[in-house]
């Protein structure tokens, strides 16, 4: 299986290709130009991975949440190269590959979740690692930091750029629940590749055509005056 991944999420712009079951990727951390950087970026890690989109089972993309203009620009490329190589695509929620990293980076059981939204607000979720994947254990949520929903019987490792942006609040509230944290983990194309794979054994690819954003924010849309 030959997965094409890419996220734009967030100030982490990034590629990877897993090429029968070895991975090659390039992260970039930057605040803008992402639209322009990401495709300099994927013919690099073509010409790296020896390989062309012709080779390529399907492209899986970060689908959100993260800021608006980097979803839009994910999803957009994505579809654009799925079209053009009639591939199938897979969306992959940037909180589950915040979670991954965790799992692969701390080892990490439980995971809770938390990106900086702005507004003061975090974009969070909690995750269990089966068989080294995160899974997701209830829901994604936007909300204020402190209201975020742990399992009170359970202890988290908290991971994600929320944990650093309202450490206080955060950190103040949940002490007796989080043993250990990574602040500074953001979603990677090589995290969403890796959770891409088990949703293509199990058949939930879909149609360039169907590719959607997740913002989590129900007025991102509305103009200004209707917010």
């Amino acid at each position: 299986m030959n997965i094409l991944a890419l996220d734009t999420c967030t100030e982490m712009c990034s590629v990877a290709i897993l090429k029968n079951d070895e991975l090659f990727e390039q992260s970039l951390l930057t605040q803008r130009g992402h639209s322009e950087k990401i495709l300099g970026m994927l013919d690099e890690i073509l010409a790296q991975a020896d390989c062309s989109l012709a080779d390529m089972d399907c492209i899986a993309f970060g689908r959100g949440p993260g800021s608006f203009t980097g979803v839009r620009v994910g999803v957009s490329v994505a579809q654009g190269i799925a079209f053009a190589a009639k591939l199938p695509v897979v969306p992959v929620s940037t909180l589950a590959a915040v979670a991954q990293r965790a799992i692969d980076e701390h080892g990490a059981n439980y995971i809770a979740v938390a990106m900086d939204a702005r507004m003061q607000e975090v974009y969070s979720a909690t995750y269990q690692s089966v068989d080294g994947l995160a899974e997701l254990t209830g829901e994604e949520r936007v909300c204020l930091p402190e209201l975020i929903c742990l399992d009170n019987d359970s202890s988290f490792f908290a991971a994600g750029s929320g944990w650093k942006e309202y450490e206080t609040s955060m950190t103040t509230k949940f002490s007796g629940q989080i043993h250990g944290m990574d602040n500074q983990l953001l979603p990677t194309a090589a995290a969403i590749a890796k959770l891409a794979v088990k949703q293509i054994e199990n058949g939930h690819t879909l149609a360039a055509e169907q590719a959607m954003p997740v913002y989590l924010r129900d007025n991102v849309a509305k103009k200004k005056g209707e917010q």
